[in-house]
């Protein structure tokens, strides 16, 4: 037989939500990242040509 302790401790540990912030920040963050991977992925080709510009332009001022 379980003891009234188990039970009332069982029920607080089910009814805590102290972690459901975290866990939202984590998913948030997640989100954030697959958008950044996504428009980085889209411009692609755009972003390296500007990089491409200016390491060209920091080799040839040195």
């Amino acid at each position: 037989m379980k003891k009234p302790q188990d039970i009332a401790t069982r029920r607080s540990w089910l009814s805590d939500e102290s972690a459901v912030t975290s866990i939202e920040y984590a998913l948030l963050g997640a989100l954030i990242a697959v958008v950044i991977i996504g428009a980085l992925s889209l411009n692609g080709d755009a972003l390296k040509a500007i990089y491409q510009f200016w390491s060209n332009a920091v080799a040839a001022a040195l």
